[in-house]
C-alpha cells in the first residue's frame, strides 16, 4: 500500500503562518483546530488551510517542508498565492 504525505500550509486570522508535514492531513488539521496540538497553532490560533503539496515519500515531503520553512515570508506568500490567490479555506478539498 502506497502512503500519501502532505506538507501544508496553514494561515491564522492574524496573518501568521505555519508549515508542516504529516501522513494524514485531515486528521492533522482536525487536531490544530481542536487545539490538541501543543505549540505555535494552539498559541496562535492557526488552522485555516491554505495551501497543501502531496508527496510519495516521507523524505522528499520534509525536505520540501525544510525548504518552505526556510524562505523568506515573501515567498511563501508568492508560493500560495500563484494556488490560492483568494486565500480560500481548501480543507474543503479533502473530503
Amino acid at each position: 500500500m502506497d502512503k500519501t504525505f502532505h506538507v501544508y500550509i496553514l494561515a491564522g486570522k492574524s496573518g501568521v503562518l505555519y508549515t508542516g508535514v504529516t501522513s494524514n492531513l485531515p486528521r492533522r488539521l482536525a487536531q490544530h483546530r481542536q487545539k490538541k496540538i501543543p505549540g505555535f497553532t494552539r498559541k496562535y490560533g492557526v488552522t485555516k488551510l491554505v495551501r497543501f503539496e502531496e508527496h510519495g515519500r516521507a523524505a522528499s515531503a520534509i525536505a520540501r517542508e525544510k525548504q518552505i520553512k526556510a524562505w523568506r515570508r515573501a515567498k511563501r506568500l508568492a508560493l500560495i498565492e500563484a494556488a490560492n490567490p483568494h486565500w480560500k479555506d481548501l480543507s474543503e478539498r479533502l473530503q
